[in-house]
């Protein structure tokens, strides 16, 4: 998971955020959440700011609905507050039950073709055809007239595309190979043979003092929430994914680790939710998007990480990588782009368990994976998906509609009339 402290800064500054504050925000944050879930669960579970709540921050709020930056952060702290709020109610309980688990699957398999999109299109790899109005390939043709040069990302060149091919190719092979710790070497490599290409830039010195915190530490601008409807629609996006990703991966990660109860429970589930929604609020106090728990625990628990000292020794490490912030910023997009690309590959996973024999079932799901890239944003996913399992369960009446879901539905539908 240490490639979110190249990545995520990468992203972020898509929506005009400085990368070196945010690389600061990001360790800082994710220090907290690992060491709140060292501490108060005894867990192995590790904490940073997630891959895909970051690009809805920057693709669909920031660039998409034209929000700034500060505002889009407040929405992450508004959203952690809530998230906090319904675990202490145990609230929680009622909304994760209430998302039929069709959903909660393609919520996951949407969020990563999103995600592999953003990658492509980062990496000058899928560009806008204006003769279709859609997305296609990279062709020549963008380097040599200049009416089209201008659809390419900033800093794109041949040269920068060959070697995010390269670079896909090469962590593609560590990733097959079972290599430990393959995202991050296959940036690592990407970006030293970009070094030559003149696509990647050499830093002054390997270490520095961590610097650029004071440009998004409590940055955030509460005014707008209150004053802009669409923003609440933003904020409870966060927060339902966030919890729908936090629940999905501490049942996943403790099952694994032989954590969960006769019943199938997580033992001490609101104190890990408790240091998730903690670490969320306080990210965004520091400049960052959405905390929360990693699916690549997993890595830790398969060797032997049983407790939370497990957490504690993340907590660390992630303090230690804010003095490599050179390292970071000689970073170029053709170097993380590959790694986008393949964590939305490693989220289709859990499409094999959505039934589509089952229309009704099969429909709203298919529908939220293929609206989230398709409309370039989470939020619609979400929303046409609830619309459609709550309308089909109610004329087909052959299931027991959840009084939970049907308030969602409500809540979308009026965004979409009023």
């Amino acid at each position: 998971m240490a490639y979110i402290i190249v990545v995520n800064p990468a992203t972020l500054s898509q929506a005009g955020m400085p990368a070196d504050g945010v690389m600061v925000a990001t360790c800082l944050a994710a220090a907290l959440g690992s060491a709140l879930m060292g501490i108060f669960t005894n867990y192995p579970f590790a904490l940073a700011p997630g891959m895909g709540l970051n690009a809805f921050f920057v693709f669909s709020v920031v660039l998409g609905m034209g929000v700034p930056w500060p505002t889009a952060l407040a929405a992450v702290f508004v959203s952690g507050l809530l998230f906090l709020l319904l675990t202490l109610t145990r609230a929680r309980e009622a909304i994760v039950n209430a998302i039929p688990l069709p959903l909660k699957h393609a919520i996951g398999v949407g969020i990563g073709l999103f995600i592999a999109l953003i990658g492509l299109k980062s990496a000058g790899l899928i560009v806008h055809h204006p003769g279709t109005g859609s997305l296609g390939l990279i062709e020549a043709r963008y380097f040599e007239d200049p009416t089209l040069t201008h659809l390419l990302p900033p800093g794109t060149t041949m040269a920068s595309i060959g070697l995010a091919l390269a670079g896909l190719l090469l962590t593609a092979l560590l990733v097959a190979g079972r290599v430990r710790g393959a995202l991050l070497l296959g940036i690592g490599a990407t970006t030293l043979l970009g070094v030559p290409l003149g696509v990647s830039a050499l830093p002054g010195g390997l270490t520095a003092w961590p610097t650029g915190l004071g440009q998004t530490l409590l940055a955030l601008d509460l005014s707008a929430i209150w004053t802009n409807p669409d923003l609440w629609t933003v904020v409870l996006t966060f927060a339902f994914v966030d919890l729908f990703d936090t629940a999905g991966t501490l049942v996943g990660v403790a099952d694994k680790a032989g954590m969960l109860d006769e019943e199938g429970h997580l033992p001490r589930a609101r104190g890990a939710l408790l240091a998730d929604s903690v670490a969320t609020c306080v990210g965004a106090l520091l400049g960052t998007s959405t905390t929360t728990t990693y699916a690549e625990s997993a890595t830790g628990v398969a060797e032997g990480g049983r407790t939370g000292f497990t957490s504690l020794t993340v907590a660390a490490l992630f303090l230690l990588a804010l003095f490599f912030g050179p390292l970071v910023q000689m970073v170029p997009a053709a170097a993380t782009a590959p790694a986008l690309v393949l964590v939305g590959a490693f989220m289709m996973e859990p499409i094999r368990h959505i039934n589509f024999a089952d229309p009704t079932a099969g429909i709203p799901a298919f529908l939220t994976i293929a609206v989230m890239p398709m409309a370039f944003s989470i939020t619609e996913g979400i929303a046409v998906g609830i619309l459609a399992y709550t309308t089909l369960g109610l004329l087909k009446g052959r299931r027991r509609v959840k009084p939970a879901l049907l308030i969602l539905s409500a809540l979308f539908l009026s965004r979409y009339l009023w």
